[in-house]
């Protein structure tokens, strides 16, 4: 087979979506499935309840087999919460005289990076190299080859709590899959909407999602500070709820159509009716939008209040912002980003050019279509040969019996399985004819 099946899986508080990409020999990813359902049992991105969330990844899977006429048997699966930290650590590695830097003298100054002391509860994540220093030389992408007596690497080093982290495995694994990886989700979505551009500067992404918001730092495209802000775009649903004294839903449904970062952009003639047990009170769009800003400033304060911290000034360092994930969807959050972190914005919506593109082109699947572009990036062969369309039965008889939880679907092992009875009968057929 030249080409192989990759599966990326949102597991957030708001929405699970399951993306399925298929990588052609030329390296071009095909989107070939897309399955987004409401998501239960989890709370600012950990999981809470896990029956529900085992189911909330079983529909979500389902709805995108369905759609690629594939079986999903293993997948990347993103991971957030505030259980998640990140911290930078730098290693070094001694070269012989004379000698050139072989990819075990780096395997070696990676692995002094990582050698740090972490709390027994932590797990690691991700080991991610920085640029590379050889013999006092900055700034060099890959020193294999290079001749030098001194090694040295900077590395990013993402951890999460154990417990949360076994959690999500379980709930994936109970719903039938094998996890090839937990990704930082802020990590998958910057491989999906940075520009080549982007990567060649220092950009900060901001992930709004429903109960957390995550912001990664890239630095000439490698992932360079990360952390985990536990507010989201939930949290603006929960102010116009209480404030205007509306059900949650009534609250959900008159942010995403009529809602405002900025009340100045606002329309300031509409009025609108809302539900409230019985009856029906109204409120202007203006007045709406004056109650979502200060959570959505908020949340953008805490960001640069991140960023400030550790790296600096967000203005000095960074060349740009890049907003991504449902909440970035809400008119004037570009204007208001703009404001808060005095740099060019814009909204990212995955690089898909392949396949279904207008499905996942919206910022709301950037984790997912990033940790496809993550599984690329492994190399790592799909462990399940599964058909990359749906297979035709050659004989309605030949449909296995019993595998109702297939939903139509047949995987690679149903058709060998189905070919090798059909050959045995005809051998069969053969042998009483020649006999008789």
């Amino acid at each position: 087979m030249n080409s192989r099946i990759i599966v990326g899986i949102d597991v957030g508080s708001t929405k699970i979506t399951t993306v399925i990409g298929e990588v052609g020999i030329d390296g071009v990813l095909d989107i070939i499935g897309e399955g987004t359902v409401p998501s239960e049992g989890l709370k600012r991105g950990v999981v809470v309840n896990l029956e529900r969330t085992t189911q909330s990844i079983r529909n979500s899977m389902a709805a995108a087999e369905r759609v690629a006429g594939v079986r999903v048997v293993d997948a990347y699966i993103g991971a957030a919460g505030g259980h998640l930290r990140a911290l930078t650590s730098h290693g070094l590695a001694a070269i012989r005289r004379g000698a050139e830097i072989s990819k075990s003298d780096v395997d070696r100054a990676i692995e002094n990076a990582r050698a740090v002391p972490l709390d027994p509860n932590l797990e690691i994540m991700h080991v991610l190299p920085q640029e590379y220093v050889v013999d006092g030389q900055e700034g060099i992408k890959n020193p294999v080859g290079m001749h030098g007596v001194r090694l040295e690497v900077d590395v990013h080093i993402v951890t999460g709590a154990q417990g949360p982290l076994a959690n999500l495995r379980r709930c994936a694994t109970d719903a039938g899959l094998t996890v090839n990886a937990a990704v930082l989700q802020g990590y998958a979505s910057g491989l999906a909407v940075l520009e080549p551009q982007e990567e060649d500067v220092t950009t900060v992404l901001i992930d709004i999602g429903g109960g957390t918001t995550d912001v990664a730092v890239f630095r000439r495209g490698n992932l360079a500070h990360s952390a985990v802000i536990p507010v989201g775009g939930d949290h603006v649903t929960q102010d116009l709820a209480q404030i205007l004294k509306i059900p949650y839903d009534e609250a959900e449904r008159v942010k995403k159509k009529y809602g405002s970062a900025v009340p100045e952009l606002a329309d300031p003639e509409l009025n609108l009716e809302l539900t409230q047990n019985g009856v029906v009170p109204s409120v202007s769009a203006f007045d709406l939008s004056r109650i979502i800003k200060p959570r959505m400033s908020e949340i953008f304060n805490l960001a640069r209040s991140e960023i400030d911290s550790v790296l600096g000034p967000v203005e000095l360092i960074a060349g740009g912002v890049v907003l991504t994930g449902g909440a970035s969807l809400m008119r004037g959050i570009s204007e208001l980003a703009r404001e808060r972190f005095k740099l060019p914005v814009r909204i990212g919506k995955p690089r898909v050019t392949s396949g279904l593109t207008d499905v996942v082109s919206s910022p709301t699947h950037a984790t997912a279509v990033g940790l496809i572009r993550y599984g690329m990036q492994q190399n790592l062969p799909a462990k399940g040969a599964t058909p990359l369309r749906p297979i035709q039965t050659p004989e309605p008889e030949a449909v296995l019996v019993g595998a109702d939880d297939t939903d139509g679907i047949e995987t690679a092992t149903d058709v060998r399985e189905t070919q090798k009875s059909s050959g045995l009968l005809e051998r069969l057929r053969g042998f009483f004819k020649d006999f008789f």
